[in-house]
């Protein structure tokens, strides 16, 4: 909204945080959409996929790195994709 009153919670965040969530929604929404066009043509895609999952890692550093947490929401994302085929 371009209302100079309208307030939301984004107002008081940094903006190169908001520009990064908005890209990272937008980027998983273009990619799950890929994903789901080939899997309907290519269905051994998402065995491919579910089968690489080990080799996934979190690139963070440190005590926040979370390998399997990072596992864990491309799983979701594969169980999905075959509720949908």
């Amino acid at each position: 909204m371009s209302d100079s009153t309208h307030t939301s919670t984004e107002d008081h965040l940094n903006p190169k945080i908001v520009d990064a969530r908005r890209r990272e929604m937008a980027i998983e929404h273009i990619l799950f959409g890929t994903v789901r066009f080939l899997a309907h043509r290519h269905p051994e895609l998402l065995a491919e996929l579910d089968g690489s999952l080990d080799h996934l890692w979190d690139c963070e550093k440190g005590e926040d790195r979370d390998d399997e947490a990072v596992r864990t929401i491309a799983r979701r994302m594969l169980k999905s994709l075959r509720a949908e085929s």
